[in-house]
C-alpha cells in the first residue's frame, strides 16, 4: 500500500512526540499540516515564517531523523510557509526546502518580504524615514552619570552597565528591572539606551512603553499593516520596553510581543524590561511569555537608604547649581522616604517657594513650605510601620520578631519596636504586646525599661535608636 503524506506525517509526529516535552509538541507541531508526498520529499505547511525559523533553529535534528527514518535515506523535508502580506488582505504561501542544519536564517535567502533594505513603516511615524533611520526615543538627560548608586540598586545598576557596554552578548538577556513607583527603574533603562548609542552609534535601539506599543499595535491591526509593525521591532538591536504588567490580559498583544521577543533573542539582540513586581508575581500574562521573561536576569529596585536619598538631592543641585544647607537637604531626605520621584518633586517646590517669597532657604523656611507635602507623603506612624522600619535597620525578618525565638538581634529588634511603639502612638501596652506575637503588657514594661537603660549606659545602643527616631521624625 503507498503512503500519504498524511501517513508519513502521522508517523513523524508519533517519534516526535515522544522525544519532547508536551508543551513543546502542542506549540510547535500541532498547528503543522503535511501537503503532499513527491518521492522522497515531503511537503509540510507551517504558519509563518517564524515557525520554520524555530523549528530550523530547534528540531532540525529531530525533524530529519525521523523523515528519513519514514522515507528512507534520501527523505528530505520542504516547508510551505503561510505569509502574510500588508498590501493584500489575502495571505499567499511560499516553498522552502529544509537546511537540515539548524541555522536556516542564515544558510539561504528566504524569499518572503521582509528584506530590511526596504522602507518599513515606523509605528512612531518619524518624517523622512529611509533605511531605518530610527529616533530611540530616549531622554538625553537619563545617563550612568547622573544615576546615583546604592544598596538598593547595586545590583540593577552593575547588570545595566554591563549589557550597555555588550548589548545581546552576556547572559542578562533579557535584562528586568522592577521595582515600585518613582525609584528611578526607566532612568536606569533609558541610561542604558543612551549608553549603548555611544558605545554603539550604528545599532538600533528602541524605547517604548509598553502602552504605547499596545496601541501601535491596535492601530496596525486597523490598518492591516501588521507586517510593518512585526518587521519594525524585529530590526532592532536593542529593545527597551517599559511596564510590561501592562501586558495583563491583553492575549493578542501577548502572542505578538511574544514572537518579537524570540525573533530578537534568537538573532543575539538585547532586550530590556521593566515592571513594577518579579516576573514571578506578574499576573494576567500567558506562561510561555512569562517564562522567556524569566531567561535572563530579573534585578529590584528598592527604596533609597538615607544616605542614597541625601546623594540624589545633592547630585540634582549641583546639576542645577544650587547650594543648600546641609541641613535642609537632611531634612528633606529623611522625611520623603518612599519614592525618589516625590524627593526630587519636594525640592523643587521648596526651591520655587524661596524664589516666589524672596527668601533664603533655611531649615525653617523648608518646615514650613513642605509641611504638607510631607504630611501627605510620608508613611502614617503605626507599630506596623514601626516595626518595618527597626526590621529594616537591623536587617531582620520581620516574622522573626513576633516570633518566640530568644537570639540576641531579635530580642534587640523586638524591644525598640515595643519602646518605640509606647512613644510613638497612642496604642495600649495590652495591644502592643498582642500586636508582637501575642505577649502580655508586662513583657512590654520590661522591653521599655531595657531600651531606656541599655541607651544610658551603651553608646552603640543609643545611636541605634537615635538613628531610628529620626527616621521616624515628622517634624
Amino acid at each position: 500500500m503507498e503512503k500519504t503524506c498524511t501517513d508519513v506525517w502521522k508517523n513523524c509526529l508519533q517519534v516526535i512526540k515522544d522525544n519532547i516535552p508536551a508543551q513543546s509538541f502542542t506549540t510547535w507541531f500541532e498547528p503543522i499540516k503535511a501537503l503532499r508526498l513527491e518521492g522522497d520529499v515531503l511537503t509540510i505547511q507551517v504558519p509563518s515564517l517564524f515557525f520554520y525559523e524555530w523549528l530550523e533553529e530547534h528540531f532540525v535534528g529531530l525533524l530529519r531523523k525521523t523523515i528519513k527514518q519514514q522515507l528512507g535515506e534520501n527523505g528530505r523535508l520542504e516547508y510551505n510557509i503561510v505569509v502574510e502580506n500588508s498590501s493584500n488582505s489575502n495571505p499567499y504561501t511560499t516553498n522552502i526546502p529544509s537546511n537540515g542544519n539548524g541555522s536556516a536564517a542564515n544558510k539561504q535567502s528566504i524569499p518572503v518580504p521582509v528584506a530590511l533594505n526596504k522602507d518599513i513603516k515606523n509605528p512612531f511615524v518619524i518624517p523622512g524615514l529611509k533605511k531605518l533611520q530610527v529616533n530611540p526615543q530616549l531622554n538625553q538627560n537619563y545617563t550612568f552619570d547622573n544615576f546615583i548608586e546604592g544598596d538598593c540598586n547595586r545590583l540593577a545598576r552593575s547588570a545595566g552597565y554591563a549589557v550597555a557596554q555588550k548589548p545581546g552578548g552576556t547572559s542578562f538577556n533579557p535584562l528586568m528591572v522592577y521595582g515600585g513607583v518613582g525609584l528611578g527603574k526607566t532612568h536606569l533603562v533609558q541610561a542604558i539606551g543612551n549608553e549603548i548609542k555611544k558605545n554603539h552609534p550604528d545599532k538600533l535601539v528602541i524605547y517604548v512603553s509598553c502602552e504605547r506599543f499596545c496601541q501601535q499595535f491596535v492601530d496596525s491591526l486597523k490598518n492591516r499593516t501588521i507586517n510593518d509593525f512585526v518587521n519594525f521591532y524585529q530590526a532592532m538591536d536593542v529593545i527597551i520596553m517599559d511596564d510590561v504588567h501592562n501586558f495583563a490580559n491583553k492575549e493578542k498583544t501577548q502572542d505578538i510581543f511574544f514572537h518579537i521577543f524570540n525573533h530578537l533573542h534568537q538573532s543575539g539582540k538585547q532586550i530590556i524590561l521593566t515592571s513594577d513586581q518579579p516576573p514571578k508575581d506578574l499576573s494576567g500574562l500567558v506562561e510561555r511569555l512569562l517564562s522567556r521573561f524569566k531567561w535572563g536576569l530579573s534585578a529590584d529596585m528598592q527604596v533609597p537608604d538615607l544616605e542614597t536619598r541625601m546623594a540624589i538631592l545633592q547630585k540634582k543641585m549641583y546639576s542645577d547649581g544650587i547650594d543648600l544647607p546641609y541641613e535642609v537637604v537632611e531634612y528633606v531626605a529623611n522625611n520623603i522616604d518612599n519614592n525618589v520621584r516625590e524627593l526630587e518633586g519636594a525640592m523643587v517646590s521648596l526651591l520655587a517657594q524661596s524664589t516666589l517669597n524672596k527668601k533664603e532657604i533655611d531649615l525653617n523656611l523648608a518646615k514650613s513650605m513642605l509641611k504638607n507635602f510631607i504630611k501627605n507623603s510620608h508613611k502614617e506612624i503605626s507599630i506596623d510601620y514601626i516595626q518595618k522600619l527597626v526590621c529594616d535597620y537591623f536587617e531582620v525578618p520581620v516574622e522573626m520578631v513576633k516570633s518566640k525565638t530568644r537570639k540576641r538581634e531579635i530580642v534587640q529588634a523586638r524591644q525598640i519596636s515595643m519602646y518605640l511603639a509606647k512613644s510613638h502612638t497612642k496604642t495600649s501596652l495590652k495591644s502592643i504586646g498582642s500586636f508582637f506575637g501575642g505577649r502580655d503588657h508586662s513583657t512590654v514594661i520590661y522591653a521599655c525599661q531595657t531600651v531606656v537603660d541599655l541607651i544610658e549606659t551603651d553608646k552603640k545602643f543609643r545611636s541605634y535608636v537615635q538613628d531610628i527616631q529620626k527616621k521616624l521624625k515628622l517634624s
